[in-house]
């Protein structure tokens, strides 16, 4: 008896961590992705795809996101600066297509706003691409240095 009641308790302890690697269910309006790149600090950059790390979306060489997570993932991600990772995470549907038109190296032109009497410039952080990172893994490359 006593046995049976420490198999049961083992089990349940075992079986604990595999229920909370579950992924979160995703919102209608957003989607789960997958891209291979390089970071610094908050700021992911997505890099060139690869035979081996195709990526889930089609989301431009070059193209940047801003990160967040949880502090613990972040310093982990943090503490790989110059080394290729890939993230995967939730951002807004729509956001994975940039604005404008680009002309390479992760340069784009994009219309600017309306002429309008007196108008405040846009807030550079409004335009930033978002991404929930739910995890990541380190990837076989190297990040450009600048």
């Amino acid at each position: 008896m006593r046995t049976t009641a420490v198999i049961i308790v083992a089990v349940a302890v075992l079986s604990g961590p595999l229920v909370a690697q579950e992924q979160k269910p995703v919102p209608k309006d957003s989607v789960r992705v997958s891209i291979p790149g390089c970071t610094r600090g908050y700021i992911f950059t997505a890099g060139r795809r690869t035979q081996d790390e195709p990526g889930s979306v089609d989301i431009p060489e070059g193209m940047h996101f801003r990160m967040n997570g949880p502090k613990k993932m972040m310093a982990e991600i943090k503490a790989h600066e110059g080394s290729m990772i890939s993230i995967t995470g939730l951002m807004k549907k729509g956001q994975s297509k940039p604005d404008g038109i680009g002309i390479g190296g992760g340069v784009r032109i994009t219309p600017g706003p309306g002429l309008t009497g007196g108008s405040v410039p846009g807030s550079p952080v409004a335009s930033q691409i978002l991404i929930d990172v739910e995890g990541w893994r380190q990837v076989v490359g190297d990040c450009p240095s600048r």
